[in-house]
């Protein structure tokens, strides 16, 4: 089979959005392209959100501010539409601090030097005279949706927000014949893709055609995955107690659940490394798992 030659052209362009035009394809392949490219655009690339916020004076989120025309409901819609650039995988925190009647807007966001706001003229709020505003956000990285509930704390005060991470807000394609010389049984694929303004719709291509890559490349040439060789000693009881009988907090026993991560055992096979790579954990997180499982007398494998 002949090797593929094609082209990419950038048709139109403005900020945010770019339609790339991908010909000529052998026949099929313009949806075979544009499926695969489409899904892992909106779904697999990382992105950064405001996943909590904690409100001075307010205990939950159907609270009222005094002093602020919106209500808290409508504030923390506002928050979720705010878009990060972050430099850093691990969580980070943010602050609005302001008094005085005004406009709030995503720019008045106080961040660390490694995150930015791409929205930042987004209106948050409105204050009148005497009001006052102290949020104190956490602002973490992931990929795709996550619903709050998966964040949900229990803590009054603590008010966890659906994240949605994807830096690419929308994404089309189509495809068309075209021809090449005489031959007119070929594919001309046609693909929209708008960002949220973190990320180039180039750079979002690219970054989605590699992990493609990747996946292909495992299935050509797979690397050999290594099996835990290592004997777990006889936990007991112990080893089959679930990850949430061990006292930890709701978010985290939710995200190892969902990460396959059922029992004590489980953990305790677990590498280091693996855990905090599992969605909605993180460093911090896993200090959290290796405090749990120190009181019962095991470790994490550090392998």
């Amino acid at each position: 089979m002949e090797e593929p030659f094609f082209e990419i052209k950038e048709e139109e362009k403005s900020k945010n959005y770019t339609k790339f035009v991908i010909a000529p394809l052998a026949q099929g392949y313009g949806i075979t392209l544009g499926n695969s490219l489409r899904r892992v655009l909106l779904t697999n690339l990382p992105g950064a959100s405001i996943t909590s916020v904690r409100i001075s004076g307010v205990k939950h989120q159907f609270s009222t501010l005094k002093g602020m025309k919106e209500d808290v409901v409508e504030f923390l819609l506002n928050l979720k539409k705010v878009r990060f650039s972050s430099e850093k995988d691990k969580p980070t925190k943010g602050e609005i601090q302001k008094s005085g009647s005004g406009e709030i807007k995503a720019g008045d966001i106080k961040t660390e030097p490694t995150v930015k706001v791409a929205n930042p003229d987004l209106t948050l709020c409105v204050l009148t005279k005497d009001a006052k505003l102290d949020a104190k956000l956490e602002i973490e990285t992931g990929v795709g949706y996550s619903p709050a509930e998966d964040r949900a704390t229990g803590e009054v005060g603590i008010i966890p927000l659906d994240a949605s991470f994807s830096p690419v807000t929308r994404v089309n394609f189509k495809v068309e014949e075209t021809r090449v010389g005489r031959l007119t049984n070929y594919d001309k694929l046609i693909l929209d893709i708008s960002t949220d303004g973190t990320i180039e719709p180039k750079r979002a291509l690219l970054t989605a055609a590699k992990i493609l890559v990747s996946y292909y490349t495992q299935i050509v040439t797979p690397k050999k995955v290594e099996k835990q060789v290592e004997e777990v000693k006889d936990l007991g009881q112990i080893g089959k107690l679930s990850v949430e009988e061990i006292g930890l907090p709701t978010r985290v026993a939710n995200a190892l659940l969902k990460a396959g991560f059922e029992t004590v055992e489980n953990l305790v096979i677990a590498k280091r490394q693996d855990l905090v790579k599992v969605r909605n954990l993180g460093e911090k997180s896993v200090k959290i798992i290796e405090a749990a499982l120190g009181e019962k007398g095991l470790n994490l494998s550090t392998g």
